[in-house]
């Protein structure tokens, strides 16, 4: 396999005068202009060498620092673009959150199928990474939510072949970038070092560099050149093997929050860039130190970047070592640390939150949704442990303010409602965990790691917490340092037609359908060629594939299924039943062949089609009602059209009552009402994201330079389905069902036109149903019906009283069954041919009296109850199963009371004629 060693040998070292050295303390591989140095610079190999002393000529704010390293790019000739939202999976479904700033043009532009916004660009992308949560606060310089600024060239050998084409610049020029940039805010260029470090990431690779200086990493320069192929000549470090692209992407990032934090030399990252936040929740808690324990602090942070739990095997013993180097005792140093590494963390997960619901993510079960909810969690669990009076929602607000969020009061509400939520499932999984514990504490083990997080995942409930819960009973916990990173890798990723590889071959060789739907979809005939027909097996039917040339069959997609109709040839007809999409070539699927090459006549179910149509319009009206009622954070989360009805699936942190519901049908009728032309257009792709966000994409992510948009109203959405021409052909919506399918996820159920009315007439007919019922006038029935329910309940009481009073009557009437002295207790042993709430009353009033009771009955099936008063040596579990299997059944229960029973009723009064014995055995066991 070859390296890329020589990937690494820049025309600009050589001419600036770098050498390449080898790491003393870990053995990687660096570039330096100073002859002398020996290490690479980076943690743990050198400590940080800028606290208390300020590497560059000046110090930066976070907005200073980013506008002069923009205007800096800019001056070389970049373009500045906007940045994208900080969750990825609004234009990509391989991944939730953005992580760097080349996701923001991955994977269309990267890929070649798009080109960029601008060539070359630079942008300050804020990201959140999920795997750094667990270093947040105790290493000083790791941050969940991050700039990454990023400046980008895409460059192609052969230009005529992507979207993008001839060189812009590569390796040599960004390093000069680099350093031009690093010169500019003051910063001796023999000071910095860059470590070869190969990059791997999204089915690409290339070389990179690690920018070091004073201890930290301030850049990382990727040079995306090379892409997966299981025959490819370069292995690199995720085992795979990897060969070259013809094009290569210059993928820089920069991380601005670290830039802020050299200009400032303060203890830690957080201090430069949350210095507010910081000193607000230290007032909060109550902490303060001497002028000696603060030096101390300081002097702990300068080694802080030894505590990566990504370098270190056991955070603890790094400490310890720190603790060693300081001179000091390590519970000492924890004491005075541990509070403010969780000051650290609240404001950065504060701001990771403001990111996130300021960007419209709501908190839920899957996906973003409970990457939210799990930041939310740890930082409420963090809040309360340093004993921080402060809401969380004024926490997050403090962010979002700062971010210039305008959606501030829909934040704090989804906080609000999530903390809410948040102390409920505490005080479900508490008793689980206490359940969990006394069974490990019995095994005389700890509880393992599977089960934290399964604990986490399904109660909210976090290690600490369980590990107080478990000390009561004698259990250990083995949480491991990097406990949030396992938790957020569960969760941080996205997740019939032709078959067969000769069938995989002839359909590559042919060409995409002609799409006619989208000429004119009130169109319902057509002519065609057949250009193949593929064969199939389903079961013990044949069917068949067929491919035209062109057709106006809506293949399914975009939640909108399939048309149906025929195929018409001279001769005969075949049914079209299902019409599926693949890699542009539409199939029909037929009950018959039609033959190929043959010429042939579609035709559409058109009823189907226009049913089909308003539905998927009202579709789009519905969730532009939806977020014109409860706010901009509201967003698709899955849709299904239907011919009868449909649903749309929606993104909000509360349920939604019927006020509400109404609210959204008025809304969507009034845009029907009136009448509004829905628009199509076929805009490119970046000047559709830049005009309408990307919002664009609720019902799926299209591929390709020009994407098809629709309006309706004030709603644009990327969409290929088929649709009315105007708001009032849909004639009327009508939502029929709200409810919840999962926690921050309402489901609308409604019809439209012809399927609305349908529906009416249908709850029509039920209402004059349940009128003539009654014996009332439809208006009355509601009333009615709450009156036959209460009176219905009411009796339901005074049956239960009198079964109650039955009970004691037979219980203390005497002579209402056999009497049996059993453990120096009365048994008795009675048949009451009731249901069983009755055998239960009965069993329960004999208890009281202090008698055992066995009670059975024969109204449906045979069915035992058998109770046992406190300190009777007989258990009511082991008498009932004995019972029952006499009578062809089973049953059991606590020794106290239990029930059970059989279909045999025949055998049941021989079944009662051997409960004495059968008592008397089990009191003898």
């Amino acid at each position: 396999m070859s390296d890329l060693e020589s990937e690494y040998r820049l025309d600009y070292f050589e001419e600036e005068g770098f050498e390449r050295r080898e790491c003393t303390e870990c053995g990687a591989h660096f570039w330096t202009r100073d002859p002398d140095r020996e290490t690479c610079g980076e943690p743990p190999c050198e400590d940080y060498q800028f606290i208390d002393d300020p590497g560059f000529g000046e110090e930066y704010s976070l907005t200073e620092m980013r506008e002069e390293m923009l205007s800096y790019f800019e001056t070389e000739g970049h373009e500045r673009i906007d940045p994208y939202p900080v969750a990825a999976n609004r234009w990509r479904d391989d991944v939730l959150l953005t992580q760097a700033s080349i996701y923001d043009f991955q994977p269309h532009v990267t890929s070649g199928e798009s080109p960029p916004p601008a060539n070359p660009l630079v942008v300050s992308q804020p990201c959140i990474r999920m795997q750094d949560i667990d270093n947040v606060g105790k290493t000083g310089r790791h941050t969940m939510a991050f700039e990454m600024l990023g400046h980008h060239a895409f460059n192609a050998d052969d230009g005529t072949d992507y979207a993008y084409e001839g060189e812009v610049y590569w390796k040599d020029q960004t390093v000069e970038y680099c350093e031009g940039l690093l010169e500019s805010v003051g910063v001796p260029l023999d000071e910095v070092t860059f470590i070869e470090d190969p990059w791997v990431g999204g089915g690409n690779a290339g070389p990179a560099f690690e920018v070091i200086y004073k201890g930290l990493e301030l850049a990382t320069l990727v040079f995306m050149s090379l892409e997966l192929d299981p025959d490819g000549e370069y292995e690199m470090k995720d085992g795979n093997t990897y060969s070259r692209m013809d094009r290569r992407v210059v993928d820089t990032g920069y991380g601005v929050e670290r830039w802020t934090w050299m200009s400032q030399g303060t203890a830690t990252v957080y201090e430069a860039i949350y210095p507010e936040t910081i000193d607000f929740l230290k007032e909060r808690a109550g902490i303060e130190h001497t002028d000696e324990e603060q030096q101390l602090v300081h002097r702990a942070a300068k080694l802080s970047g030894n505590l990566d739990i990504d370098e270190v095997e056991d955070v603890q013993a790094a400490r310890d070592n720190i603790a060693d180097k300081l001179d000091v005792d390590t519970d000492y140093l924890s004491e005075l640390v541990e509070p403010l590494e969780d000051i650290y963390a609240i404001a950065d997960h504060s701001r990771v939150l403001a990111y996130m619901f300021g960007d419209g993510i709501v908190p839920s079960n899957v996906g973003t949704g409970y990457l939210a909810r799990m930041v939310l969690r740890r930082t409420k669990r963090l809040v309360d442990s340093v004993g921080a009076d402060v809401p969380m929602d004024e926490l997050v607000d403090m962010q979002a303010e700062r971010l210039g969020y305008t959606n501030r009061d829909t934040i704090r509400s989804i906080v609000r409602s999530e903390v809410e939520k948040y102390a409920e499932t505490l005080d479900r999984g508490g008793r689980k965990v206490e359940q969990l514990a006394e069974e490990y504490a019995e095994r005389g083990e700890p509880i393992p790691t599977e089960e934290l997080i399964e604990l986490y995942d399904s109660h909210g409930i976090q290690p600490d917490m369980v590990a107080d819960i478990a000390s009561e009973v004698g259990a250990e916990v083995d949480a491991p340092d990097d406990f949030y990173s396992l938790v957020a890798d569960r969760h941080d990723e996205a997740g019939g037609a032709a078959g067969g590889e000769e069938a995989d071959e002839r359909l590559a060789d042919l060409p995409e359908t002609e799409a006619l739907y989208y000429d004119d979809a009130y169109r319902s005939e057509f002519e065609a060629v057949v250009l193949d027909v593929f064969e199939r097996e389903e079961g013990d039917d044949t069917v068949y594939d067929v491919v035209l040339d062109q057709t106006m069959f809506y293949p399914e997609g975009g939640g909108q299924p399939a048309d149906h109709g025929t195929l018409s040839t001279d001769d005969h007809a075949v049914d079209v039943f299902d019409v599926q999409e693949r890699d542009g070539v539409v199939l029909h699927r037929t009950d018959e062949n039609p033959g190929k090459g043959e010429f042939v006549r579609g035709q559409i179910d058109v009823e189907r089609r226009r049913r089909l149509m308003a539905h998927h319009t009202a579709t789009h009206v519905v969730v532009h009602a939806a977020r014109e009622v409860l706010g901009e954070h509201v967003r698709q989360a899955g849709a299904q059209k239907g011919t009868d009805s449909s649903r749309i699936d929606i993104a909000h942190f509360e349920r939604l009552d019927r006020e509400t519901v109404k609210e959204i049908e008025r809304v969507a009728n009034d845009i029907v009402t009136e009448n509004t032309s829905v628009q199509r257009e076929w805009p490119h792709r970046h000047e559709a994201e830049e005009k309408y966000g990307f919002d664009l994409y609720q019902g799926g992510i299209p591929t390709g330079e020009n994407i098809r948009l629709v309006h309706v109203a004030e709603d644009v959405q990327a969409c290929g389905g088929t649709h009315v021409d105007r708001t009032g052909e849909i004639g009327t919506i009508k939502i029929l069902n709200a409810e919840r399918v999962q926690d921050g996820v309402e489901r609308l159920t409604f019809a439209a036109g012809a399927a609305a009315i349908e529906h009416v007439q249908e709850t029509e007919d039920d209402l004059l149903a349940a009128a003539d019922t009654f014996d009332v006038a439809p208006d009355e029935v509601p009333e009615t019906a709450e009156r036959f329910f209460t009176e219905w309940k009411e009796r339901g009481k005074q049956i239960e009283d009198l079964k109650e009073q039955l009970a004691e009557a037979r219980a203390s009437g005497g002579g209402a069954g056999e009497e049996v002295e059993v453990a120096g207790t009365t048994a008795v042993i009675q048949r009451v041919d009731g249901d069983m709430e009755e055998l239960r009353a009965t069993a329960n009033a004999l208890v009281e009296s202090g008698k055992i009771a066995v009670v059975g009955s024969g109204a449906d099936g045979a069915q035992f109850v058998v109770a046992v008063p406190d300190g009777v040596p007989v258990n009511a579990g082991e008498v009932v199963g004995e019972l029952a299997g006499r009578v062809g059944g089973g049953g059991g229960g606590p020794a106290d009371f239990a029930q059970g029973g059989g279909p045999d009723a025949e055998q049941l009064d021989d079944a009662l004629d051997d409960a004495p014995e059968i008592l008397q055995t089990v009191a003898s066991a």
